[in-house]
């Protein structure tokens, strides 16, 4: 059969001093760590077979594919089904668990399992599957890479795996600017993998969740 991989990677880190939940706002870029961090992940994929560069529309997606379209040789295209999952916490200041104790956060928190704050798990799981096997059939028998946000991510991968898509996101394995690989077998998704090229780079390293 036809072996396809589609590997999904997460953005380096942002520069984010206020500490924001940034979701979908503009004007959000990465750090000079964050810069280091996707050239590490690039460089990881140098000499693959990489046929299709696609990304997230935000800057910090598409930052983060800059060198990989020069180490790759690919034009990136933005598809809008790889953006940050919607959140009405975005905005907000985040400074520890105390951050959500007010009667509008708490109204948003309601149901975890949905989740009532945001996009519902299983969306976000369905429009990464389709751009994920739509990537798969364009870049059939290469390889794809597909840079999105850490959420978007994790719940595909849930989603795939079969587990149930409520989660701690504080147990998230889906670090900055780390490498989810799906691979095919022909149309049979045969394994997912995990890999964290710039971890070196990430190590003590304080995130947002969900970015």
């Amino acid at each position: 059969m036809t072996v396809t991989r589609v590997h999904l990677v997460r953005h380096g880190e942002v520069h984010n001093p206020g500490k924001v939940l940034y979701g979908r706002l503009p004007g959000f870029r990465l750090s000079a760590a964050g810069e280091r961090m996707a050239e590490a992940t690039a460089k990881s994929l140098e000499g693959r077979d990489v046929r299709l560069l696609l990304t997230s529309p935000l800057e910090r997606a598409q930052q983060t594919a800059e060198p990989f379209a020069k180490t790759l040789d690919l034009a990136p295209r933005p598809d809008d089904r790889l953006i940050e999952s919607l959140s009405h916490f975005e905005g907000r200041s985040v400074d520890g668990w105390r951050s959500f104790v007010t009667p509008s956060a708490l109204r948003l928190l309601r149901n975890p399992f949905l989740p009532s704050w945001g996009e519902p798990y299983r969306e976000v799981a369905h429009r990464m599957l389709a751009v994920a096997t739509a990537a798969r059939d364009e870049a059939e028998g290469h390889e794809a890479v597909l840079v999105s946000h850490q959420l978007p991510i994790y719940v595909l991968r849930r989603f795939v795996e079969g587990r149930r898509l409520f989660h701690d996101p504080r147990h998230r394995q889906c670090g900055l600017a780390s490498v989810t690989t799906l691979t095919w077998n022909g149309a049979r998704l045969a394994s997912v993998a995990y890999t964290e090229p710039a971890y070196a780079l990430t190590a003590g390293t304080a995130t947002t969740p969900g970015a």
